[in-house]
């Protein structure tokens, strides 16, 4: 096992700053090559309170703010343009969670991070489908989204 500092949200295990222990495989081969978290030590310790005063500056600045946030992400319907399209409505590719940031951003309801969204099963057909989005911790909003094909 591995102690790692998460530097980034990893999905079922942490948020920035967590301290975790993972298998030593998982550490050296995905979480440190790709830049979500960094080897523990007690020198590290002051990384940690970095890395959750930068979290707190990112996140909606009360759980008021958020909710509002929140409220009007699950109010509308974003459209999403796929550039391609064949017959029966399915993609040459799939909707990412960058599309989905910025589609919510053209839409003028707000800026999201990418790395905030969360997509259950591919997209890769037009039609209704939907995303989640966390916006703090204890925080969750679903949207709805339209994939239609670029005529």
């Amino acid at each position: 096992m591995s102690k790692l500092i998460l530097t980034n949200e990893v999905t079922g295990l942490g948020t920035p700053g967590d301290v975790v222990d993972v298998k030593a495989g998982y550490a050296r081969n995905y979480l440190i090559p790709q830049g979500f978290a960094v080897a523990w030590s007690r020198g590290a310790e002051k990384q940690i309170e970095q890395i959750k005063a930068a979290r707190a500056a990112r996140e909606h600045a009360t759980l008021e703010e958020a909710q509002s946030f929140k409220a009007a992400l699950e109010a509308a319907t974003v459209k999403l343009t796929a550039k391609a399209a064949g017959k029966e409505g399915r993609l040459f590719g799939s909707i990412t969670t960058s599309d989905i940031a910025t589609a919510v951003e053209a839409a003028g309801l707000g800026s999201i991070d990418k790395k905030k969204v969360e997509i259950a099963t591919p997209i890769k057909t037009t039609g209704a489908h939907e995303a989640t989005v966390r916006l703090r911790e204890d925080l969750v909003a679903v949207i709805s989204l339209q994939v239609v094909a670029a005529k």
